[in-house]
């Protein structure tokens, strides 16, 4: 309903309402009644459309309830007095009650622009990124700012901006050939749109018609800054008809635009941030794997050196026995140093996803004692104790990979445990049904909980820990990589015997006792350093 249809219902009422007053009732003077009228249009329409129904009130009373009748003029100057005391007070309530109205409505803008504001700010710190939140955005400013279309661009310039949120349903959106461009006001003055002309649009069409190509539509953009630099632009369209967004309106896109230029400025922080750990860490990766392939290569090379420098010498008589132990020397120094470059080429397949098993079934007894026999040297017969049932169900797994992986487990086993350690192999079926538990464990100091995964963590090596031999300190992961390129896993655990255990859980065959290959599923393939 109009101002001017509203007040004249209002007026009609009021007055048949005085002239009731004052014909059956016997009213001297209902000219008070039209207070009525003027406090129901402040309330609902605010100051000045009270102050009009006022002047009006004053004018109906005089016509219709003073003498003469339907004259303007009044025959007694005491009514000239009630009218003008009526019409001040009229003024004055109905001043005072479209203050109390406006003041009521602009709190209620307030508390709208406060919901919005907040809801804007909750969804830009529970995303990810100002692209997981658009969706939320973008419904948000199309209410709170009373937009027929919202969308969000990213770039340091209109033509150099890309889009990354706006409604599921619509497109990429061409840029304007002309919007209203928010420029913010600055020491106390207020924001203002200004129309701005850019050329053509890139898809031929000008950004200032509705979709619909029926109802001329404007486009409005406000500018993403954060540090004095442009980020990007929240856009905004409507039809025509509806006029430059008001105050309310345009202070909501305007601490939109900031707070998302704020989390588009921290999201650039954090990948700042986030590159510069991925640089340092990636430095000190680098430097410890020099430092440790320096150190394992030295060792094994300067041994080698030495002895067949020995045996170069012609000054020095060798005999046959002392050739014999110098050649064995030479040869588990090689066999070290061959140790080395296997771990290091394996740790990089581990790493890059290209490490993949032949898995076959195998009898689990049969590949453990296999693995033992090439580790007498480090770990002799009278240190170890097996406890390898004959009833153990087959395996799926990779001769070559678990072969690997055990060596790596019982070479740490014989460097950390001490020199008279024992050192405990012991399998059962796991509790988890299709597993086998392959348990490698030692008497020595052990290790503390909040170090058993650490273990497994490329060059750790626990603080005050002195190994009887050096190496890399990658054996472990090298050797849970290749355990979980079988489909088994490799746990740290403590030991019975009071020391550290590694629990290897293995696959189990479907297949019964029967050794055939087999079927090597999708994520397996390429085989380890020793296969070409």
């Amino acid at each position: 309903m109009s101002i001017m249809a509203a007040g004249v219902a209002v007026l009609i009422a009021v007055t048949l309402v005085a002239g009731i007053l004052e014909s059956r009732f016997g009213v001297a003077d209902s000219s008070s009644v039209y207070l009525l009228a003027v406090v129901v249009m402040a309330s609902r329409f605010g100051l000045w459309p009270a102050v009009g129904t006022s002047l009006v009130s004053v004018l109906l009373y005089d016509l219709l309830f003073t003498e003469p009748r339907l004259a303007l003029a009044v025959a007694d100057p005491q009514e000239w007095l009630s009218l003008l005391l009526f019409l001040v007070v009229a003024v004055v309530t109905g001043r005072l009650a479209g203050l109390q109205t406006e003041r009521a409505r602009d709190a209620s803008r307030r508390a709208g622009e406060a919901q919005s504001l907040f809801a804007i700010s909750r969804s830009l710190v529970t995303a990810r990124s100002v692209q997981e939140a658009g969706a939320d955005l973008v419904s948000l400013l199309e209410k709170g700012a009373a937009m027929d279309d919202v969308w969000i661009a990213v770039g340091g310039s209109p033509s150099q901006e890309r889009q990354v949120a706006s409604r599921p349903t619509t497109g990429p959106r061409p840029e304007p050939m002309v919007h209203w461009l928010l420029h913010r006001g600055s020491g106390g003055r207020t924001d203002e749109w200004v129309r701005t002309h850019t050329g053509p649009s890139r898809s031929g069409r000008s950004g200032a018609q509705s979709s619909s190509d029926e109802a001329p539509a404007d486009v409005f953009r406000v500018v993403i800054e954060a540090d004095e630099r442009p980020l990007g632009s929240v856009w905004a369209r409507r039809a025509h008809r509806r006029g430059i967004p008001g105050p309310t309106e345009t202070r909501l896109l305007a601490l939109a635009a900031d707070q998302i230029g704020l989390a588009l400025r921290r999201e650039e922080l954090a990948s700042d941030a986030t590159k510069a750990e991925v640089a340092r860490r990636s430095d000190m990766l680098k430097s410890a794997l020099l430092d440790s392939v320096s150190h394992g290569l030295r060792t094994p090379l300067a041994t080698i050196r030495a002895v067949a420098g020995g045996l170069l010498d012609e000054e020095t008589a060798t005999s046959p026995d002392a050739t014999r132990k110098a050649a064995a020397a030479i040869d588990a120094e090689a066999a070290r140093l061959s140790d080395v470059v296997r771990n290091v080429l394996d740790l990089s397949r581990i790493e890059g996803n290209a490490l993949r098993a032949d898995l076959e079934v195998h009898e689990l007894g049969e590949l453990v004692r296999a693995s033992i026999r090439r580790q007498r040297d480090a770990l002799p017969a009278s240190r170890l104790e097996l406890e390898l049932p004959d009833d153990l169900p087959p395996v799926l797994v990779d001769a070559v990979f678990l072969d690997q992986a055990l060596a790596n487990v019982l070479e740490n086993a014989a460097s950390y445990a001490g020199a008279e350690t024992r050192v405990r192999l012991r399998a059962a079926i796991a509790s988890d049904e299709g597993f086998v538990d392959l348990v490698v464990e030692d008497g020595g100091p052990g290790v503390p909980d909040q170090d058993l995964e650490m273990l497994f963590q490329k060059f750790f090596r626990r603080d005050g820990t002195r190994p009887m031999r050096a190496g890399l300190g990658i054996g472990l992961s090298v050797a849970r990589g290749l355990v979980e390129a079988m489909g088994g896993q490799l746990l740290a655990e403590h030991s019975q015997l009071g020391g550290l255990a590694l629990r290897f859980r293995l696959p189990r065959s479907g297949r019964g006792s029967t050794l055939e290959s087999a079927p090597v599923p999708e994520h397996a393939a390429a085989s380890p350093s020793e296969r070409p």
